[in-house]
């Protein structure tokens, strides 16, 4: 029996990897008609996880320590006992290294880089891919309700009675199959037909046959009948896979300009480190030098304790820099998904690219500062205060009306929840269905005779004919008297459907703010560059006066300190203010949903046709 049952199962294809082929082949197919539907963009798209992402070539190349084989992915486990499928999960090759060929040694990764590893290594990146993937499923699932569902099946009963004056012992071996289907009207329709053979093992081992067939109907005519009752949860699920993309193309958007920020937020402390390098060699030398001034009686000796007091804070600062440094490094690795521990660096030349990008204004506010003078007749006269112009404006610098149209047009979070307004007004239609009085039709029809029992063999053969049967028909009515479950539903729907109205408005507030704020944040940035860049020509110029001063005895080391104190300061505000404003052109094209971001988790930028 069990090697009947093998070839059987051998035969129909239900193996474990089949069976799980077969249901990503369903899936990947929903995913690219809905991928297309919510983008109007084809894209591949998977949920296996590469095995030669950056994170564990770097586990492996580098060494670094793991707790056990899941740290390097599910291919790399043991397989435990009754394993379904032998070669699956397996290793997958993708190519997509990002480039980056030697992890044996110190890693160096652009910003381009570091989207594209965020793509492929983040564990969050790809657990919302898997909620698409899930999604589907559901659908599937969902789809699967309104098909033709085959069944059909083998019993075998083997019996001893012994309860009478002689034992009885015998098999009944029956095969039926049959199919069900349901109709989105709400119709559900099921035949089956089956054979049963009772035999004897005892006796004379008499045997019998019966030959059967069973079929019904059920039609719903009032409550639960019609197709927008019937197909809600798989319109429903449907509408979910949409959703789900709408919210991974918002997430990837997100995704990207905060790798950006904390990309640039390191370089930014890496900068900070060199400007405190050269603050500390500063101190040092200016430390040196008071000693030599206080040898020659030109400064008293607690000038020189001065002197080497901030050339000890500069020394912390440093140090302390480097740690900050490290620290925001390694939350950057595993940002990304990748091991903290890995020996990987970012590339100091992206912020001298954005510096590039931005040299302009930087050259226009030098040379201004060059040409404007101060007129001694003019210093009591009255001063007019000149507000931040938009002659010199950036190029995402655009009227906020306008910003607000592209946001309500292009942001993908907006369309769904709109969506979901409309999903609780069908919710509300399918409470007030649950209202209604229930009007049920059923009818069966059973044709031919069963042998379900060993004491059955003894019978004469079934006969089987299509008009001699048990032909019934049932109508139900269940009279709408007890619906109070059903009213607090019909109540709560509209509840929901006035909080999901809600939710659309609080997002349209919460995008506008977002875009108020964002210019803002536009225009202060490109000021603050314009001042940053003056602050830190006339700290240049202070620390150098202070040292002419110093040396001919016009000045005190505490004008030094102060002067050393201003230029550092002014120069790591200058960086910050460039990186703040790079930071907040991508942060407008995401609220205004134009930033575009592909498969491999790389941006192209929005274009703006003119400039307002």
């Amino acid at each position: 029996m069990l090697t009947t049952i093998v070839v059987i199962n051998s035969l129909i294809g239900c193996s474990a990897d089949k069976r799980r082929e077969e249901i990503d082949k369903k899936a990947e197919k929903i995913l690219a008609d809905k991928q297309f539907e919510a983008t109007g963009k084809k894209s591949p798209f998977s949920i296996e996880r590469p095995s030669d992402i950056l994170r564990k070539r770097l586990l492996k190349g580098q060494n670094l320590p793991i707790s056990g084989k899941a740290s390097l992915g599910a291919e790399n486990l043991d397989k435990i006992e009754h394993w379904p499928e032998k070669n699956y999960p397996a290793p997958v090759i993708s190519g997509k290294t990002a480039d980056i060929n030697d992890v044996n040694n110190a890693v160096v990764i652009s910003l381009l880089q570091a989207l594209e590893i965020g793509a492929y290594n983040s564990f969050d990146y790809q657990t919302r891919k898997e909620n698409i993937f899930r999604s589907a499923l559901d659908l599937e699932l969902e789809r699967n309700e309104f098909r033709n569902i085959f069944f059909a099946q083998i019993q075998n009963l083997t019996s001893t009675d012994t309860t009478g004056n002689r034992t009885v012992s015998g098999n009944v071996l029956s095969p039926s199959a049959g199919v069900n289907r349901r109709f989105m009207n709400g119709t559900e329709v099921a035949s089956s037909i089956g054979i049963d053979l009772a035999k004897l093992l005892t006796a004379d081992k008499e045997s019998s046959y019966g030959l059967f067939t069973d079929m019904s109907i059920t039609i719903p005519l009032m409550r639960g009948s019609g197709r927008h009752i019937v197909t809600e949860p798989l319109v429903q699920a449907d509408r979910n896979v949409i959703y789900a993309f709408w919210d991974f193309e918002q997430f990837k958007k997100d995704f990207a300009v905060n790798v950006a920020t904390n990309y640039l937020s390191v370089l930014q402390q890496l900068d900070v480190i060199k400007n405190n390098i050269a603050d500390y060699q500063s101190r040092i030398a200016s430390a040196k030098r008071s000693r030599i001034l206080a040898d020659a009686g030109r400064i008293q000796e607690i000038e020189v304790d001065q002197a080497v007091q901030n050339e000890l804070s500069s020394r912390q600062r440093w140090i302390r820099s480097f740690q900050s440094y490290n620290e925001q490094l390694d939350n950057f690795k595993v940002f990304l998904g990748l091991p903290p521990d890995a020996n990987l660096v970012l590339d100091p030349n992206e912020l001298d690219k954005i510096v590039e990008l931005y040299k302009k204004i930087i050259a226009d506010t030098q040379a201004q500062s060059q040409s404007e003078n101060l007129d001694a007749n003019d210093a009591n006269s009255f001063v007019q205060l000149i507000e931040p112009e938009y002659e010199n404006k950036g190029r995402y610098e655009i009227e906020e009306v306008n910003a607000v149209r592209l946001a309500f047009f292009n942001r993908l979070d907006l369309r769904t929840v709109e969506g979901q307004v409309y999903d609780a007004q069908r919710k509300v239609t399918v409470a007030a269905d649950a209202l209604r009085a229930e009007l049920t039709l059923f009818g069966s029809a059973n044709i031919g005779s069963r042998r379900a029992s060993v004491g059955s063999a003894a019978n004469d053969n079934a006969r089987f004919v299509t008009n001699e049967g048990l032909f019934q028909s049932l109508v139900t009515l269940d009279l709408p008297i007890e619906r109070t479950a059903e009213a607090v539903a019909y109540r709560d729907s509209y509840i929901n459907l006035q909080q999901s109205v809600r939710d659309v408005q609080s997002l349209e507030d919460s995008i506008k703010l977002d875009i108020r704020n964002a210019l803002r944040s536009l225009l202060e940035s490109r000021e603050n560059m314009y001042i940053q860049v003056k602050a830190v020509e006339v700290a240049q110029k202070r620390v150098r006066s202070v040292n002419l001063f110093l040396e001919a005895g016009r000045a005190q080391i505490r004008d030094l300190t102060e002067a050393q104190d201003a230029l550092l300061l002014t120069q790591n505000n200058l960086t910050s203010a460039i990186v703040q404003y790079r930071i907040a052109e991508l942060e407008i094209q995401r609220d205004m949903g134009v930033l575009e971001i592909d498969e491999n988790g790389l941006w192209k930028e929005f274009v703006p046709l003119s400039r307002e």
